[in-house]
């Protein structure tokens, strides 16, 4: 069996922040919007930094608003929460964003569940939660398990009926809404999770296998259908072969893995630069939501009957 085709996240990414920026100019020109994004970085932490600076730089590099609130850490939950409220209020603004972790004294749920859901780009809000979950339109979603979603269809065609989809997680950032989107995608879902019996059979029964555990490389080459689609959205650091080095690798054993599958993402380059991409496309949905203009299609979900 030849080798599994490695799906290439980086190129995808490029071609959706294109169709994304196309997005934008159309906005522009047939309402007179420019779509805006507010990013709230508490604190100094250097990942989070980094994070904020890559995602205000496609910001502009799309067309879009990008307004940047850097606080320092010791800034108040009031005080937080009192600029997202007007951030709220704000018409300019159609996606907040609040980049995670905050400091220990400021309590994240409190704050997320603070934004309005309209302007929530994360996709984490209850409501939108809620909306997804229950099939209803309007929902912002995820973007991990958005930017997942639309590689299993670049890989297998937008119709995903009938296949059985294995989902390795059940967090709320990316394993339950994963599922969701599946569900309505009209696969049939199984979540596994730590506690589930007979880990690696049940993830040999997928067509479709989405590992979100953030344990490296836990995933071997065994437990995969021969055939499957493999999303591997997890990223993790450990020790290189060279002493003091570290590479990065995902929840799956990529070099047993791609013996088997038929189509899998690598790590890095796989659902990482979908990551900020789907932000992009959040926050364009949500600005065109905001003027009564057509949504762009990778947003819209399938009827979930």
């Amino acid at each position: 069996m030849a080798d599994a085709t490695i799906i290439d996240g980086k190129a995808f990414a490029a071609g959706l922040r294109a169709r994304v920026a196309e997005g934008v100019k159309a906005l522009k020109a047939s309402h007179g919007v420019t779509p805006g994004l507010a990013v709230v970085l508490v604190g100094e932490d250097p990942a989070s930094q980094v994070y904020v600076r890559s995602k205000e730089r496609a910001l502009v590099e799309l067309g879009m608003n990008s307004f940047d609130h850097h606080r320092d850490a010791d800034m108040t939950e009031a005080e937080l929460l009192a600029l997202i409220d007007g951030l709220n209020a704000d018409p300019a603004v159609h996606g907040i964003l609040v980049q995670l972790p905050l400091p220990r004294h400021i309590d994240s749920a409190r704050v997320l569940a603070r934004i309005a859901p309209e302007k929530d780009a994360d996709g984490f809000h209850v409501v939108n939660a809620g909306l997804l979950s229950t099939g209803q339109p309007g929902a912002i979603l995820p973007c991990t398990p958005l930017g997942s979603l639309l590689l299993i269809r670049d890989a297998l065609g937008p119709n995903l009926r009938g296949k059985r989809a294995v989902v390795l997680g059940r967090s709320n950032i990316v394993g339950k809404p994963m599922a969701q989107l599946l569900l309505q995608s009209d696969c049939t879902v199984t979540i596994a999770h730590s506690g589930t019996a007979d880990l690696p059979e049940e993830c040999r029964r997928a067509d479709i296998l989405v590992a979100a555990v953030g344990r490296p490389e836990m995933v071997r080459g065994d437990w995969i259908k021969p055939g499957a689609c493999v999303i591997d959205v997890g990223i993790n650091r450990v020790a290189a072969a060279e002493p003091g080095k570290t590479r990065l690798v995902g929840d799956v054993a990529f070099a047993e893995a791609v013996k088997v599958a038929g189509s899998i993402t690598p790590v890095p380059g796989g659902v990482g630069p979908m990551t900020i991409a789907c932000l992009m496309l959040n926050t364009l949905t949500a600005a065109c939501r905001a003027a009564g203009a057509p949504v762009p299609p990778e947003a819209v979900l399938g009827s979930g009957k």
